[in-house]
């Protein structure tokens, strides 16, 4: 294992690990907010969910990020090092912010800002990019109108019910909080298989795009450690700033956000959790109110989310120059 490789993976699993203490809010904070399960209860079933995840699912977002977003005979170790830290560091900084920002949007533009200072824009493949960021940008609009809409039907079917449904919706999230964190751990740990594949290939150690099992559970791992410790600043944020959570919101959120982030994981599109989770509860809140959802909130994350790849690949760009000299 040469040092290039062994600096990359150490830097892709850091930002695994940070993906999964930052994306964890996505995952338990309707449950702990609506009180349907003790917070720590919640962490290590969706740790647990996580690291099983990426064994059940496929890797089609791997391959969408290894060799989908860019030609793999443009990239080198320095640009590959270069677009992991620029991740790491935003993630890094929206987390001590509480800001609930996407390491998906975040790995994108790292990789993109450092390809193209590289080897200049026509080193990005144009289908690749496109299919990525329709997956990051359409995914968040399908949140906000299927919890919209799964709202509604909800509300619907349990019109008329006594107060004891609650018990229903509390219950109920313990199987869509593993359903949930099955999915995420589908997509986003997928990421990191990507980027450690394509690090392998460009270092000739495999012959082609494959990921090997010993990434997979590497990559696993990483995320599932992280999201065991929580990220409880972007807790307190998706759980209580928007509205108060009640089971029946955390019910039906979870059930929307679950849905999208397993369907993008399987036909291969890397989406941002924190925007589809922020944008299932928004929808399922207004469902019952519109004035219910603190829209102030919402407007902050969309700021965070629109600078996000702007940001990491002008930082992936800079941490490339002192990269390539040095390696």
């Amino acid at each position: 294992m040469s040092f290039p490789f062994f600096l990359l993976l150490i830097t892709a699993l850091i930002f695994d690990f940070l993906n999964g203490f930052h994306d964890s809010a996505n995952i338990v904070a309707t449950p702990i907010a609506s009180r349907a399960m003790a917070p720590r209860r919640v962490l290590w079933l969706a740790a647990v969910a996580h690291f099983v995840g990426p064994f059940l699912f496929g890797v089609a977002v791997a391959e969408t990020i290894g060799k989908g977003l860019t030609d793999p005979v443009h990239v080198t170790m320095p640009v590959v090092i270069a677009a992991m830290l620029a991740a790491v560091v935003w993630n890094v900084v929206t987390w001590y912010l509480g800001i609930p920002a996407s390491s998906s949007h975040a790995l994108v533009g790292g990789v993109v800002g450092a390809v193209v200072v590289a080897s200049g824009a026509g080193a990005i493949q144009a289908s690749g990019l496109t299919t990525v960021l329709v997956a990051l940008f359409l995914s968040p609009i399908l949140g906000l109108i299927v919890g919209y809409l799964l709202m509604n039907l909800t509300l619907f079917l349990v019109r008329g019910a006594s107060p004891r449904i609650n018990i229903f919706f509390k219950q109920a999230q313990v199987v869509t909080a593993v359903g949930l964190a099955l999915s995420h751990g589908a997509n986003d740990a997928q990421k990191t298989m990507g980027i450690i594949t394509l690090g392998l290939v460009v270092e000739g150690m495999i012959g082609e795009f494959a990921v090997p099992v010993w990434v997979i559970a590497l990559s696993a791992g990483a995320i599932a450690l992280g999201t065991a410790l929580g990220g409880w600043r972007l807790i307190r944020t998706l759980g209580g700033r928007i509205y108060k959570i009640r089971p029946v919101d955390g019910f039906v959120s979870q059930i929307s956000g679950a849905a999208i982030i397993l369907g993008a994981a399987l036909l291969g599109g890397p989406v941002s959790t924190t925007q589809v989770m922020s944008s299932s509860i928004m929808g399922a809140g207004s469902a019952q109110r519109f004035t219910k959802v603190r829209w102030q909130v919402g407007y902050e994350m969309l700021i965070a989310w629109v600078l996000t790849i702007p940001v990491t690949g002008l930082l992936a760009a800079l941490f490339y120059f002192p990269l390539n000299a040095v390696l």
